[in-house]
Formats: C-alpha cells, sequence, structure tokens
C-alpha cells in the first residue's frame, strides 16, 4: 500500500522526534486526529510524563494529553530501533545558538544520525525545527541517502516550520496554516497531503526547503526589526517627553500601511531574539552582511539598560540610591500568561540591576524559580506579600491576573514597561 493511501486510511504510525514546546502540541494535535503516535526523548522526565499522561507544557491541554495517551494513541521512548515502526516523521528538536551567535545544529544532526539507520522504505520525514536555508538538504539528506534511501522514490523529505505562539488562544497547532517545502514534487505531495489531514488550516507548498526555512526567519525578524524600531522610537520619545503609547496607539487608527508593534524591557521566546542570527550566520557564506538585522538586535538587547536606566531616573526623584533602594521586578515569563521563560527579556534587567549591586525580588503567578542562561545563577520567584517595602515596581510581564489598580493604589513608585496599566491614572506610574 502506497504512503499516500495509508495516510488517507490513518493508518500510518507517526513518529515525533523532541516533545518540547513544539514538538509535544503537534504529537496530541496528531494522536487526536486518529493517529497512532510514538514520541522519542532523550529527557527521561519528558518520556515518564507522557506515559503517565502528564502534562508540562503550557499549550497542551491536560485533558487531551490524558485522553490521547489513555486511548492508547500517544506513547514516548528513547529507543531510535523503534524508528522502523512508524511510517512519518516530524523532527521537532531545539535549534539554539552558541556563545558566538552561530547556529547550534546538534540535536538535529544526532536524531538524524539516530533514526537513519531505523527507517522503514516509503517514510516521510518532516523537518520543523527553525533554522537557517539549506539545514534540510545540507543536514538531513545526507545522513539519510548513506542509509541507502532515494529522495523522492524511497523516502520523502520536506521542511514545514513550526509556527507556536504560546499563550495565543485563537492559533494553535491544529488551526494555523502550514508552509510545505519538499525536495521533489513527489516529496510536497506527500507532505501536503498529510498536513492536510491532521490541521484545521489550509496547507501551502512551495518549491523548495530553502524556500520554506527562509520563510520561517522572514517572520520572526520582521518581528524583531519592527519591535527594535518601536524600542527606539521609544527612547527618543523618552528624550522628547512624548508617550510612544499614545503614539502607537494614534498611527494604529490608520487602516492600511501601519501594523502596530509595541516597545518592551526586551524580546523573549525562542523565535524572536534567536532566528534572525540563522540568517545573519548563513549570510556570511555569501558575502552579505545583514546590517538592518544585526541593527536591531543591537537596539533589542540594549533595552534592559535602557529600562534599568529609567529605574534609576525614577529612584532618584525619591531620593534613594539604586544601591540602598528595594526593587520588585513584576512577571518574570517572557510574555504574560505563560510561564515560558527562554530568553526572558528579564535576565537583561537582573544582569544590569546586579551591575549596580541593587536589592531585588521578583514575583510571577506563573513562575517559582528559573534559571538564568546567561550567569547561571538560579532566582526563586516571592509571593507579593507587603508591598509598602518596595521603593520601586518594574512591570517586566504584564499578566493578566495581576490586579494593577491595587498596585496603583499603593502609591509605590511604578516602572510599567509594557503598558499593563492603560487606563489607570496614577501620578506613581510612569511607562516606559
Amino acid at each position: 500500500m502506497s504512503l499516500a493511501k495509508s495516510i488517507q486510511e490513518k493508518s500510518v504510525k507517526i513518529g515525533v522526534v523532541g516533545l518540547g514546546y513544539v514538538g509535544l502540541p503537534m504529537a496530541v494535535t496528531v494522536a487526536k486526529k486518529g493517529y497512532e503516535v510514538l514520541g522519542f526523548e532523550v529527557s527521561k522526565y519528558a518520556i515518564e510524563h507522557v506515559n503517565k499522561g502528564e502534562n508540562y507544557i503550557g499549550d497542551v491541554a491536560d485533558e487531551d494529553l490524558k485522553q490521547v495517551v489513555s486511548a492508547g494513541k500517544l506513547s514516548a521512548t528513547a529507543d531510535y530501533q523503534r524508528m522502523q515502526e512508524v511510517n512519518v516523521v516530524l523532527i521537532a528538536v531545539p535549534t539554539p545558538l552558541d556563545l558566538y551567535h552561530q547556529p547550534d545544529t546538534t540535536y538535529i544532526e544526532k536524531s538524524t544520525k539516530a533514526m537513519a539507520a531505523h527507517l522503514q522504505e516509503g517514510t516521510l520525514v518532516v523537518l520543523e525545527s527553525t533554522t537557517y536555508p539549506g539545514t534540510t538538504r545540507e543536514i538531513i539528506v545526507p545522513e539519510l541517502e548513506k542509509a541507502g534511501l532515494k529522495v523522492g522514490e524511497t523516502v520523502f523529505i520536506a521542511f514545514s516550520p513550526e509556527r507556536v505562539d504560546p499563550g495565543n488562544e485563537t492559533y494553535k497547532t491544529h488551526n494555523t496554516p502550514k508552509v510545505v517545502g519538499g525536495m521533489t514534487p513527489a516529496c510536497n505531495e506527500v507532505a501536503k497531503l498529510f498536513y492536510e489531514s491532521i490541521l484545521d488550516a489550509p496547507v501551502a507548498l512551495v518549491s523548495s526547503p530553502e524556500v520554506a526555512e527562509m520563510e520561517k526567519i522572514y517572520e520572526n525578524t520582521f518581528r524583531n526589526i519592527n519591535i527594535a524600531l518601536a524600542n527606539e522610537m521609544t527612547v527618543l520619545c523618552d528624550r522628547m517627553g512624548i508617550s510612544i503609547w499614545e503614539v502607537v496607539d494614534a498611527a494604529k487608527t490608520k487602516p492600511y500601511g501601519f501594523m502596530a508593534f509595541y516597545p518592551g524591557p526586551g524580546v523573549g521566546g525562542h523565535c524572536i531574539p534567536i532566528d534572525p542570527f540563522y540568517l545573519t550566520w548563513k549570510a556570511r557564506e555569501y558575502d552579505f552582511h545583514t546590517r538592518l538585522i544585526e541593527l536591531a538586535g543591537e537596539i533589542n538587547i540594549a533595552m534592559p539598560e535602557f529600562v534599568v536606566q529609567r529605574a534609576i531616573r525614577m529612584l532618584n526623584k525619591q531620593g534613594v540610591a539604586i544601591s540602598r533602594a528595594k526593587i520588585l521586578l513584576l512577571g518574570a515569563a517572557y510574555k504574560k500568561d505563560i510561564q515560558d521563560m527562554r530568553e526572558s527579556p528579564i535576565e537583561g534587567v537582573i544582569t544590569q540591576l546586579e551591575n549596580y549591586d541593587a536589592d531585588f525580588e521578583i514575583h510571577d503567578p506563573y513562575v517559582s524559580e528559573f534559571h538564568h542562561e546567561k550567569n547561571g545563577k538560579q532566582y526563586k520567584t516571592v509571593a507579593m506579600g507587603n508591598l509598602k517595602k518596595y521603593d520601586l515596581i518594574i512591570i517586566i510581564t504584564d499578566h493578566s491576573n495581576i490586579d494593577y489598580q491595587k498596585l496603583a493604589d499603593t502609591g509605590i513608585a511604578i516602572l510599567d514597561t509594557r503598558n499593563a496599566s492603560k487606563g489607570i491614572k496614577a501620578k506613581n506610574i510612569e511607562l516606559l
């Protein structure tokens, strides 16, 4: 029976490599559509939790995971020999940057090598991890060809970028449109058929994996640059005594030609702070310098310093030196209403505060503790408690379950970097 026919009949078994922020939501989505899914993981923690039906990813509903596990539709393993059981493989492993802001493709390389010897002929392999243009062709294809597989005939290979937006209540894995770039027309055809069988959203085909890989980086670079513009305008507006928030609100009344982006204490998450650097690294192969992208990165990286300088100004008004002040950082996650700490702007703010020997505490209703990736320290969050002991509150993350009016009523100086206090009129609040 052909792979296409097996997909239509849902008689194929799906392998998902990596059960993190991308892989687990995809595994659950596929399992809910009636496929049997086998997750491959190196983390014992993840394997044990999945097999018990215990959730650890915010974008996965607890009941959904329990349901598919108890129904025998989803299980996890570390044994790559079991790769011979599956007919479709989705690779969703981390693609971090190293210390020199160069792509680290170690996870892709290791997982591809591990699976290569065990794939059955006629398998569809799709890389979903965000990476630089050329990764699928340069890493995935050669490894599978070494195992004797022929692209477009005995193995179908494509790239389809993940589009996960943690905390988004409207767009989840199942209803977000997909882009697919196959190595051959046959690869495109099979990949499109598979994704159409699991998604309640359109699937757009492009001519090659490189187009799909570049498309993903372009999406996030677009956001990174526009956030940098908002941040740079914020610094200028601060000097001119103009509210950047009022400026953006006024600009977005235009029904065309403008899209609102907002400033903040920095950019966070796995995508926006990281993906553009894949492109700057790859561009060097072509003797091309991505000046705009790198400048945007510099602007965004400098925002924590600007936040702390604003904090110093506010404390000076009270006659309190930052080294003697007690500060509360409100919110630690990189965006509101989630627990995701990846590349959170709070790390930069903490670094700046510690440079001034500042005394600070952190409160986040979603995060009890976290590891600072840059300085290696562990930080615990505190309960709100007695706010009167603080000289300044800095709102880092605008969680919805915080009573900002109550905060304003304390009279404590507040630096709001997210416009969380919008609509509240209080002399003790300053916006970024």
